[in-house]
């Protein structure tokens, strides 16, 4: 996926307000000047703008899926990929793992005083465009300021809907012996990613993160009638986690051959670097 295009002018007057401050989440015109003119105007659309305190919407019908998450990363901008289209990339990809097709998300921003206003805009048209690709509305929200020094910049927790419309339960207890183990693509590289950059490290080639949505890869084999089990994505403690967590809940043993997981060569590098287990990093796309 090609990483968002970002329009770097905010609408909010930058000379006048080129940082976030606390009066930006105090209740008045401040904060209803940030609320209008970045969020709404980046996430617009007819549930949103109605501008109560809950959203109504319709739904399909069949059974719906609910999840929530929150983002902490830093650096919030990396490469591959930034706080934003991860907080809509992640949330999309929870509810595919129930096999749901994802439908509304809420977001809620924690902001540290004295954010760039235009790194704020950023995260936000990241998070519109990310939203946009994934075919969700970010129908919901809320901001807070917090006191400086009590943030990295920005925290984001959203919250995602989603219909199930096929009759299968997607669940690790629906694991059975002989059952196998596919992943969708190489693993480390989001971990990778980030810590490369937190800990300035310089590789011959740029790693970037696989931040990306799964949701049409899992509708596209429920349309095929591939009978799928369950479904995880690989996030914070990678693959050894999610199996180790599948193995449980199923009451199975899980047994993979290494060496056919796949790894890039300098996401492997980096990790032998670190000290560190590539089937223990994280990903976001996978």
């Amino acid at each position: 996926m090609n990483p968002p295009e970002f329009n770097a002018a905010c609408p909010l007057p930058i000379s006048q307000y080129p940082h976030v401050l606390m009066a930006h989440g105090g209740g008045g015109k401040l904060m209803h000047q940030l609320l209008a003119d970045v969020f709404g105007k980046a996430f617009s659309n007819p549930i949103l703008d109605t501008r109560h305190d809950s959203a109504q919407f319709a739904v399909p019908s069949g059974k719906l899926a609910m999840t929530t998450d929150s983002y902490v990363v830093r650096p919030i901008f990396f490469p591959g990929g930034d706080i934003g289209s991860m907080a809509v990339h992640g949330t999309v990809n929870d509810l595919a793992m129930s096999g749901a097709r994802p439908l509304y998300l809420s977001s809620s921003f924690i902001i540290e005083e004295g954010l760039p206003m235009e790194t704020l805009w950023r995260v936000v048209c990241s998070m519109r465009d990310a939203a946009k690709h994934c075919g969700v509305q970010i129908i919901t929200g809320d901001t807070k300021v917090v006191d400086k020094g009590k943030d990295d910049g920005v925290y984001i927790n959203t919250a995602g809907i989603g219909v199930i419309e096929t009759p299968l339960t997607i669940t690790p207890k629906s694991v059975q012996p002989g059952d196998a183990v596919l992943v969708s693509g190489d693993l480390g590289r989001h971990g990778m990613a980030i810590m490369a950059v937190r800990e300035g490290l310089q590789f011959e080639s740029l790693i970037e993160s696989d931040s990306a949505p799964v949701h049409e890869i899992v509708l596209d084999l429920l349309k095929a009638g591939i009978e799928i089990h369950c479904l995880r994505d690989l996030t914070r403690g990678g693959l050894a986690s999610a199996l180790n967590e599948i193995a449980e809940a199923a009451g199975v043993r899980i047994q993979i051959e290494e060496s056919a997981v796949p790894i890039r060569e300098d996401v492997h590098a980096a990790c032998e670097m670190l000290g560190l287990d590539p089937l223990h990093v994280a990903n976001e796309g996978r």
